[in-house]
């Protein structure tokens, strides 16, 4: 052990010490359970309490050089934190006596805040070649590509475990090894076993794998037969993120005997380190805390977040929820974070990544989409989408079609009320077997699916319960165009997503289907055929912002006032991914049990595609710090799609494009080739983020000392001030100066030509408006914003410099003019 580690185990010996005689002094002996001590990044304590107990500050504590914060529970966990004389208790207020305990805390000597405890939600084959990884980045850091891109990088993931047998992670032949020397990675991991995770199953390529569930095991809902205790992942999100981002290369995606190509990760010689803290039942912050807290002591490089806080702190700063803290300080260690933005779009504000130190990631499509039809007895086509294989029997032949409505099972001669879930197709007892048999049924989007309760899962039981020979699923005119996302069918079935679409299909059908004066089906006559869905196609516009990522601007607190941080930061594929899946998934609303890939939509999709690229960054500039990955990653960008045009957002039906902005996709869609040699970057350190912090106007000095440990020495003179790579002005009132810091992180000079588009309402001039730099200097650049006029709404711009090199880096600008 060396000194430095020895001083480290002194310490962490220490602050343990101290949180036992916090908790001996302060609590009834036997009224509580520790949950963790946090000793490294945080240093916390979780404990649970009853929900009885009433929690005494103690009046004086023993002196010791240790920022101390502590947290305890009330039902899932409240905390106290000392610096000096200063105390924070955070608190999970679910009865009486837990808002009386809140109240006392907050009327106790040295209290600061009080803090709800929140639950966590969870946030390829193709998409290394949409982003042009195999032939323009790969080869740029290894002549072997894809054989070395991402070798000895840790790539961390907080989530719901890995699948440590699933082919995507297996340590590979003897022709290409991964090392099980870990020496060279300054990396000190632990392989933790348990049911399904044997010995064994850190193999090099998973070098590490922890689980993390003090939390969960404390909460009522915890389900001791679903929420594995070990690294093992019983949902499938954990595996299928970890895959994006450093799945091995080549490795053939087969579900149900049907091939979809090849999977590989951006960095798929990447090393996995796993900490597991979200469960099929249950996910507590303070097991992803302590998640995170292990992830830095141990030494990941990269961190990936595709969890987190389902809403922000209802009364403190965003960027000061513990959450957010934990991600500051895991910034300072030197570890880029990458955090999905949040599946709330296309809401404006619904973003869930506030901070500057963190890159917040929206989802966008690629240009590859999996088309159906349905061919109608008439001779109509109608397009549509669904992974599955077609009905039975020859191409012409054609199936009765039945309307689910008109299926459901009498009650003697009283027809069954007609219910959402009917409609739907959720449940089979719902039906009338006989009419339904060798059938293609309509089913209808309704509230069941908008509210997210109702699934394709049920649909395709139903289906096979009751022997259909497909499934249709159709938008409805009151909820727009959409449906649900596509994914793999375990019987035929299409997704028909438009309404006009819909209503052609329902006019067919009326035509052929005979009532009685009731109304009640006398005879079917409709038929179709549901053709294969499962061929890929690659055409149309790419990348769209897709309809569920959310949006922009980031707010300071839960009135949504603004942030003056530009969020999302960057845009990556997050719509209709392949990925790694459990076998023995419990979450499991649209797919099978049994299938070793799976097809998702999501943030948390969209995530992992940046902490991969930043892997791959990382390799090449070994000594970067985040804040520079980050920013080759953003100024990089592009804000166009592959036909040249501005790129379009989806809003709340898929066939509602719109030109995007900022808000939608940050910096615009990540571009790795030109991210691996980004001409300038824009250094940013810890203290940069204190300054940024004591600099907002609704924190004062004392609330960021206590938060972060950290004095407010300097401040900006506005939050813009921060060396970002973009530029968020939520109040323009008059002039306005922000300065800029750009390091060449080239080896050659080059001369920079600056252009500005300034947002509507503002003029932007830029002093300098050219410069030369040398190789490794720093070029300082004032940005100076004025008001031509008065809109009280944001517009947006960008800065692009460019190079005499062919480097082009540009700084997106948002801006609300406001009146004095």
């Amino acid at each position: 052990m060396t000194e430095t580690s020895k001083a480290m185990a002194y310490e962490a010996k220490k602050i343990e010490e101290i949180h036992e005689e916090i908790l001996g002094s302060t609590l009834e002996k036997g009224s509580y359970t520790k949950l963790y001590s946090f000793k490294h990044i945080i240093n916390a304590l979780a404990v649970r309490t009853t929900p009885s107990q009433v929690l005494l500050l103690p009046t004086k504590m023993k002196e010791i050089n240790l920022l101390l914060p502590v947290w305890f529970s009330a039902d899932r966990f409240s905390g106290i934190r000392e610096s000096s004389n200063d105390v924070i208790y955070y608190e999970r207020i679910t009865n009486i006596n837990g808002k009386q305990n809140a109240q006392k805390l907050k009327k106790a000597k040295g209290v600061k805040a009080v803090e709800e405890d929140k639950g966590v939600k969870l946030m390829t084959t193709y998409t290394p070649d949409f982003l042009e990884l195999p032939r323009q980045v790969w080869p740029k850091i290894s002549n072997q590509g894809d054989r070395l891109a991402g070798e000895d990088i840790v790539i961390g993931f907080v989530d719901t475990g890995i699948s440590p047998t699933h082919p995507s992670f297996a340590a590979l032949d003897l022709t290409n090894p991964y090392s099980t020397n870990l020496s060279r990675l300054n990396f000190s991991g632990d392989c933790e076993t348990g049911p399904l995770f044997p010995a064994g199953s850190c193999n090099g390529k998973i070098i590490s794998a922890r689980f993390f569930s003090a939390g969960a095991r404390a909460s009522v809902a915890f389900n001791g037969s679903l929420d594995i205790l070990s690294p093992f992942d019983a949902s499938g999100h954990g595996s299928h993120v970890a895959s994006i981002a450093a799945g091995n290369s080549g490795v053939p995606v087969i579900v149900d005997g049907f091939s979809y190509g090849r999977a590989s990760g951006m960095a798929p010689r990447a090393r996995i380190a796993v900490y597991k803290a979200v469960y099929p039942s249950i996910g507590t912050l303070v097991d992803v805390i302590a998640a995170i807290d292990q992830a830095i002591i141990d030494g990941v490089d990269v961190l990936t977040l595709s969890v987190g806080p389902d809403k922000p702190p209802v009364d403190k700063p965003t960027v000061l929820g513990i959450f957010d803290l934990a991600m500051l300080l895991a910034r300072k260690a030197g570890v880029i974070v990458v955090q999905a933005a949040g599946n709330h779009g296309p809401f404006p504000s619904s973003v869930l990544s506030y901070s500057p130190w963190v890159v917040g990631v929206a989802a966008g499509s690629t240009d590859r989409s999996y088309p159906a039809s349905l061919i109608l007895d008439g001779g109509q086509t109608v397009q549509g989408v669904g992974l599955s294989g077609p009905t039975l029997g020859a191409p012409f032949l054609r199936h009765g079609l039945v309307l689910a409505r008109d299926a459901v099972r009498t009650n003697g001669s009283v027809p069954r009320t007609i219910t959402g879930d009917v409609e739907e197709c959720q449940r089979s007892d719902n039906f009338d077997p006989a009419k339904v048999l060798g059938s293609i049924v309509i089913c209808t989007f309704s509230e069941g699916f908008f509210n997210q309760i109702s699934t394709i899962r049920a649909i395709t039981q139903t289906a096979t319960t009751l022997g259909f020979m497909g499934f249709i699923l159709m938008a409805n005119p009151n909820f727009g165009d959409y449906v649900a996302e596509p994914t793999i069918f375990s019987s035929p079935g299409i997704l028909i997503p438009k309404v006009l679409d819909s209503q052609l299909i329902m006019r067919y059908y009326e035509e052929k289907t005979y009532r009685d004066r009731g109304g009640v089906v006398t005879q079917f006559g409709a038929r179709a055929r549901i053709n294969e869905g499962r061929n890929s196609v690659f055409a149309g516009e790419a990348p769209v912002v897709s309809r569920f990522s959310s949006r922009g601007p980031a707010f300071i607190d839960a009135n949504q006032n603004p942030l003056d941080v530009l969020k999302p930061d960057i845009l990556a594929p997050g719509h209709q991914i392949w990925g790694a899946w459990s076998l023995t998934s419990a979450f499991d609303p649209n797919f099978t049990a049994g299938r070793r890939f799976a097809i998702l939509s999501g943030t948390s999709m969209a995530a992992p595609h940046i902490a991969g690229i930043s892997a791959l960054i990382k390799q090449l500039n070994p000594s970067w710090t985040p804040a520079m990955i980050a920013s080759a990653i953003s100024t990089t960008a592009t804000g166009y799609d592959s036909s040249g045009e501005v790129m379009s957002a989806e809003s709340y039906g898929i066939s509602e494009l719109f030109p995007s902005n900022h808000f939608d996709n940050g910096a615009g869609h990540v571009n790795p080739a030109r991210a691996i040699d980004p001409g300038l970057v824009l250094p940013t350190g810890f203290e940069d983020y204190i300054s940024f912090l004591c600099s907002l106007p609704s924190i004062n000095p004392d609330t960021v000392r206590s938060a972060t440990g950290a004095w407010c020495t300097t401040k900006f003179s506005h939050p813009a001030n921060l060396n970002h790579p973009s530029v968020t002005i939520s109040a323009l009132k008059g002039p306005l100066v922000v300065r800029r810091s750009f390091q060449n992180v080239s080896n050659k000079t080059e001369r920079y030509l600056g252009s500005v588009l300034p947002p509507n309402g503002t003029i932007v001039r830029l002093n300098p408006s050219w410069f030369t730099i040398r190789a490794q200097r720093i070029q300082d650049v004032d940005i100076e914003f004025n008001v031509t006029e008065v809109l009280n709404q944001f517009t947006f711009g960008e800065i692009v410099l460019t190079g005499s090199l062919n480097h082009i880096v540009r700084i997106p600008l948002t801006v609300k003019t406001t009146p004095f």
